[in-house]
């Protein structure tokens, strides 16, 4: 009979539930990271062993998490086997939570800033990891939607982040503005037909697909109501 394994975040840290195929009866394992807001865990669908949490902190910030075991046992993939992963404080180095925005090549200056509540232009400041989304045939890839609203990926398990500035730099970016809860990328979607396309949504400027992996992005938001509806006819990218 065939397992169930449930993967839930909390304000107060992470639970992993299991289950046979008939779901009477549950184990529950945790508080993982008890204290800690869990924004999302996501197991990789090549390794179910694989699993990768985001947990972040108004004191300590962000770090992201990696089992390789199901969950028994948790590591932070930046960080060297053996070495600790706080500082003599007890402060969490958070050395696999180096999520730095493109800037021009040219000028290495930022790409461009985003609008403000106010109707201002802001600078893109990284503050946490809303969605993991480990790749469909290597579990060593996942992708990262980061708040302020832009796409990372690693290829390396989590250990390194690369952004894909394709979606943030061009086009609409300039436009984006948050919404109540901030302007966090919180949905990514791989297509199983087609690994190069992508679904991603961002609070609040809306749903974008790329067909290019990650290149460039088309607005999907035309019948979807919104704070922001930039035009479904513009390419946003390189």
């Amino acid at each position: 009979m065939s397992g169930v394994r449930v993967l839930v975040g909390t304000k107060k840290g992470a639970f992993i539930l299991t289950s046979d195929g008939k779901r009477q009866k549950w184990d529950v394992s945790g508080p993982h990271f008890a204290g800690w807001e869990m924004y999302h865990l996501k197991g990789s669908p090549v390794d179910p062993n694989r699993i990768y949490a985001s947990q972040t902190s108004g004191w300590f910030g962000q770090i992201i998490q990696r089992s390789d075991d199901g969950g028994k046992t948790w590591h932070q993939p930046g960080t060297p086997p053996g070495e600790p992963t706080t500082t003599p404080e007890g402060m969490p180095k958070a050395e696999s939570n180096k999520f730095v925005y493109d800037t021009s090549p040219a000028t290495g200056k930022p790409l461009t800033t985003h609008q403000w509540y106010d109707g201002t232009q802001h600078a893109w400041e990284f503050k946490r990891v809303w969605h993991l989304e480990p790749s469909l045939d290597d579990p060593d890839v996942v992708y990262a939607g980061v708040e302020d609203a832009a796409l990372f990926r690693s290829t390396d398990g989590g250990k390194n982040w690369h952004e894909l500035s394709g979606l943030r730099g061009h086009g609409t970016g300039p436009k984006w503005q948050p919404g109540a809860g901030g302007m966090g990328l919180h949905t990514i979607l791989i297509d199983p037909a087609n690994p190069k396309r992508m679904y991603i949504a961002i609070s609040a400027a809306g749903a974008f697909r790329t067909d290019d992996a990650g290149k460039t992005w088309k607005p999907i938001n035309k019948g979807l109501r919104s704070q922001y509806i930039p035009d479904p006819n513009a390419e946003v990218g390189h």
